[in-house]
Parts: C-alpha cells; structure tokens; sequence
C-alpha cells in the first residue's frame, strides 16, 4: 500500500530503507544476464564482489556470491566475459545499495551467442532492417567523412592514411570511442548519432579491426543496428576481417571487408579519376574530331556534283528541253492546220461539186408545182398546168403545153 507523507510527517530515513529492503525481500530469485565489468577476489575472504552491466545500455549492478559459487567457473570467466547469473535481489540498509546474492553463475558460451545471434538476425531481416531496398547510395566526392573508430588504433590509421593518399581534399570528422567491452555499444551508438546530427557529413565509416567473436560483439547489438538502420546518412560497415561478419554489415548502406577497403570504397583516387576524364577528354576530341572530317567529306561529295559545280546548267538543260518541246507542238500544230484545211478545201469542192446551186450554174432547171413538188416525169404533170422553173439567177412561171 502506498504512505501517506507530508512535510509535517515525514518518514525518517531509517524507516525508507526498512520499507525498501521489505519490498525486495519479497522479490523472489531471478536469471540475470550480463558482462562482468569488476572483478574483486581478495585473498582470504569467503566473498567474490563483482559489477554486472548491460551490454547495450549504461545500467550495471553489483553481485556478490560466495567464494565456493565463483570457484566452479573461475577457470573460464574473467573481466568482460558474459554470464547468466541466478540471484535474489538485496537491499543493504546502512548504505542504501541494492546488489545481488548469486547462488549459481554461468557462463555465456561462443555456441551460444552466435545462436542468439543467428536469431537475432532473422528477427530484425523479418522487420526488413536489412532490405537491399533501405541501402542509401554513397555519395561520388564526400566531402566530409565521419568515422567512428578506436582512440589510435590500426582501423583509424588505415582508413585516414588511404583516405588521404586516395584524396587529398578529404576531410574526417573522427569520433574516438571503445570498441570492444562493456563501454562499446552505447559510445558507438553515441558517436553514430552525434555524426548523422552533424549537416556536412556525407558519410559515416564504423571501423574496427580483426578480434574474436566476444571482441566483436557489439556491432551485433541490437540497440546500435537500430541506431543505423535509422540514420539519414549512409553508413560504411569496416568491421574486422574478410570472414568477420556482424550484423551491422547487413544493416549498413555498404559493407566494406576492412577498414582500408572502406577508405577505398568510400573516397575516390585522384590519380584514377584524372586518367578517366583524360580518357574521356581524348574520346570526347576523337569523337568531334571523326564528325567533322565525315561531314567535311560529306560537304564536298555535295559540291563535286555537277548541280552544285554549275547550278545553271540544270536550269540551262530544262530550258532546252522547253524549247525543244514548244518547237515540236509548234510544228505539229501547224501540221495538223495543214491537213485540217487540205481536208476541208477537198470537202468543199466535193461539196460545190455535188451543189444542185452548180447544176443550175450549166443550163439545168428545176421544175416544181404550186405546192413545191419537183417535176421528176412527164406524167406527173397536165397539159395546162402552171410550173415554176427555177434557174441558176432566180425563177419564172412556165405553163405545160403538150
């Protein structure tokens, strides 16, 4: 049940503790899992004091156990191994600390963690943290390189040397932290957020080089692959060795094999780049040089035609041609006049020959009744009967008289 305190009432210290150390004496044992941080094993005393920290997180609590509990793993734990403690939780009054009374330790095996491993990684593939799609692209030209390193170590010095002989230009913004042991995940995990903070980054390398799996256990963490996963800026994994292969390789934007491999991928070389717009720069000059000597000979194939040497002379051809076109539609014009004319001379002295007007012209008449009839026989026409007689120069009346 909660107290009821006031600054009229309040509760002495003594009382405090009492009703702490009440609540977790009715706590009951529990497994525990850690890193031995601190080790204590003085000589002649029955007590082994030990610091038990999270890998991931900055919490660590004391555990104390008896000398005999201790012994039965002392040959395969030390400082920075990890280990499964069964303890109950204590509360120490005078000094209001609270630790833990470990009944059995146990070690914490490589078969072990790399299961957990393995089940930690499909864990977090299954959430898509290691999705080709998520991989961000690095930029060409970084103009400046965060780079999480250990303070003076072997990764930091490849990876600035190579950087630098590599790229002269190349700026590194470098963030010294632990590698290995308790410290490592949350200085890591700092330093990866303070350098994705910073606007001018254009690329953040976490280097390491080579260590057994316990060395490397930190870049599998779980707090520190989520940090990367969800930096805005693309990160470079040089952890180890060739076969090392912690899970922040699957979650960074690229994977390089060493730190040295990561100054190469990260930042081009000077010397390699200037050979390839050299090479570019002669393509470039080849290329215009062979499009204009194809349209030069292009140009004067054109002007060797004769069109173009004498462009009169097609106009000069046509104008012939022309000429001799209208001469011969004159001539076959006028011919057929000729014959048009010859045929209607023939037609019409055909015509004036056969004209009864040319018949009349040499002494014939026409004789013809009242009615216009043409006398044609003597029997058709009567003794006294009135004719008209039509002549070359007009007509007379002429009466029949047998």
């Amino acid at each position: 049940m909660a107290l009821t305190t006031s600054a009229d009432a309040p509760l002495p210290v003594g009382e405090v503790s009492r009703l702490i150390g009440g609540w977790i004496d009715r706590l009951g044992a529990v497994w525990v899992e850690g890193q031995i941080t601190q080790l204590s094993r003085r000589p002649g005393a029955g007590v082994v004091f030990m610091t038990l920290r999270d890998p991931s997180h900055d919490i660590s609590v004391s555990v104390t156990c008896y000398r005999q509990v201790f012994d039965a793993i002392a040959d395969v734990v030390s400082e920075g191994a990890r280990v499964v403690v069964h303890a109950k939780p204590e509360w120490y009054a005078p000094r209001g600390q609270l630790s833990l009374r470990a009944a059995e330790i146990r070690p914490v095996g490589v078969g072990e963690l790399l299961a957990r491993l393995e089940q930690l990684k499909k864990s977090l593939a299954a959430e898509g943290l290691f999705a080709p799609e998520r991989k961000k692209p690095l930029p060409f030209l970084p103009q400046l390189v965060g780079l999480v390193c250990g303070r003076a170590s072997a990764a930091e010095r490849d990876v600035l040397e190579n950087a630098r002989h590599r790229w002269p230009a190349v700026r590194f913004e470098v963030r010294n932290v632990a590698v290995q042991g308790v410290h490592a995940v949350p200085q890591v995990v700092q330093a990866v957020k303070e350098l994705d903070a910073l606007d001018d980054v254009d690329v953040i390398i976490v280097a390491r080089g080579g260590g057994s799996v316990e060395d490397l256990l930190p870049f599998s963490d779980e707090q520190l692959i989520r940090t990367v996963a969800s930096c805005r800026t693309p990160v470079v994994s040089a952890i180890g060795h060739e076969p090392d292969n912690p899970l922040l390789d699957h979650v960074a934007d690229l994977r390089a094999s060493t730190p040295t491999d990561a100054a190469k991928k990260v930042v081009p070389d000077v010397g390699e780049e200037y050979e390839r717009v050299r090479w570019l720069r002669d393509r470039g000059r080849r290329c215009v040089e062979a499009f204009m000597e194809r349209e030069e000979r292009g140009l004067a194939h054109a002007l060797a035609r004769p069109s173009m040497e004498d462009p009169h002379r097609m106009v000069d051809e046509r104008a012939d041609q022309v000429d001799a076109l209208l001469d011969r539609g004159r001539r076959c014009f006028r011919h057929q006049l000729d014959r048009a004319d010859s045929e209607l001379t023939h037609t019409h002295a055909r015509v004036v020959a056969l004209s009864p007007a040319a018949t009349l012209k040499r002494g014939y008449a026409v004789l013809q009744k009242p009615d216009g009839h043409v006398v044609r026989a003597p029997e058709e026409v009567a003794e006294g009967e009135l004719l008209r007689a039509r002549v070359a120069e007009g007509e007379f009346s002429v009466r029949v008289d047998t």
